[in-house]
């Protein structure tokens, strides 16, 4: 990969390299200290994760590679370099507890190959050839798509948190950006929804789904009602768990949440539980009704596997 070597420019004033070395002093601690973690939201994340092209932008401008290096060989041996680099930020990160996002070392690259790209064509000095121009466009292209997926991800977060009094809208052909557990969308025993969730349950100790994007602040409502659909002749026991922030940050303690059983005979089962119930839950404090975290459905220690239909899931 060759575009000539970067130009004296600005992009090599003492100013610009002081400020770029501020801006990564500021950012990188970052990168072990605060963020979001595993209880945090999407659009949160998305966000975040944006930072790594920032932070490695600003190093590239600090460190000014192409004093040393041009051509393809810069493009190489940077692209080499930080791939490490952000291969051994992973582990360390791993080693403090924090989340790790293999996506993040690419998002390190995309970084570096900004500056690298756009550098020779904002500077005054810089040729313009067709390579540069492509390498530009290219990465260009790469940013627009980063800052499009955490577009799309506010995007489903605004509607998330203006669809209630529904907890999951079963109008989505794709719950995977919602539910953990592989529900598959279904349009049998709908209740008049375009789809319901069709679980699986198996054997294991705990088989079930979670809902884990939904909408957080449940104060002014005073009821949960869920509707399931048993296909089998025989009864179905489930447990249904509730928890908020709190209770993800804190040790998971069973006492802590809100736990249920539901039994389920065959056909439709609709279930009213009062949210008094739920607020009340934790055994030694007050669950927090405005930042409601996680919604699970799981059976327990099944001795063949079932499959039950959720369709309905709405506050009242």
């Amino acid at each position: 990969m060759g575009s000539g070597s970067m130009p004296v420019s600005v992009f090599e004033s003492q100013r610009l390299r002081l400020l770029a070395f501020a801006g990564v002093a500021g950012v990188a601690p970052l990168l072990f200290i605060g963020g979001p973690d595993w209880a945090s939201g999407p659009f949160y994340r998305s966000v975040w994760n944006l930072g790594h092209i920032g932070l490695f932008a600003l190093l590239t401008l600090a460190l000014n590679p192409w004093r040393w290096l041009s051509g393809w060989r810069l493009w190489l041996a940077t692209s080499g370099i930080v791939l490490l680099l952000g291969i051994v930020i992973e582990l360390l990160q791993s080693e403090l507890d924090r989340q790790v996002d293999w996506r993040d070392i690419l998002r390190n690259l995309e970084g570096v190959w900004l500056v690298l790209a756009w550098g020779p064509l904002l500077s005054r000095q810089a040729p313009s050839n067709r390579l540069s121009w492509f390498l530009a466009a290219l990465t260009g292209l790469i940013l627009l798509f980063e800052l499009a997926v955490t577009g799309t991800v506010a995007a489903r977060q605004w509607q998330v948190n203006h669809q209630l009094p529904m907890l999951y809208d079963f109008r989505q052909e794709d719950p995977s950006s919602f539910w953990t557990g592989n529900p598959s969308p279904s349009t049998l025993h709908t209740n008049n929804q375009p789809y319901s969730l069709k679980i699986e349950l198996g054997t294991e100790t705990y088989s079930g789904v979670s809902l884990g994007n939904l909408p957080a602040d449940w104060r002014g409502y005073g009821q949960l009602i869920i509707t399931l659909f048993n296909p089998s002749q025989e009864q179905l026991t489930l447990t249904l768990r509730i928890n908020d922030v709190d209770h993800d940050r804190g040790d998971n303690a069973y006492g802590d949440r809100f736990n249920t059983r539901l039994v389920l005979g065959p056909g439709f089962n609709t279930f009213t539980l009062g949210l008094d119930d739920v607020r009340n839950a934790p055994a030694s404090r007050t669950m927090d009704m405005a930042r409601v975290r996680r919604l699970g459905l799981f059976s327990v220690r099944l001795q063949a596997p079932r499959t039950v239909y959720l369709s309905d899931l709405r506050l009242d």
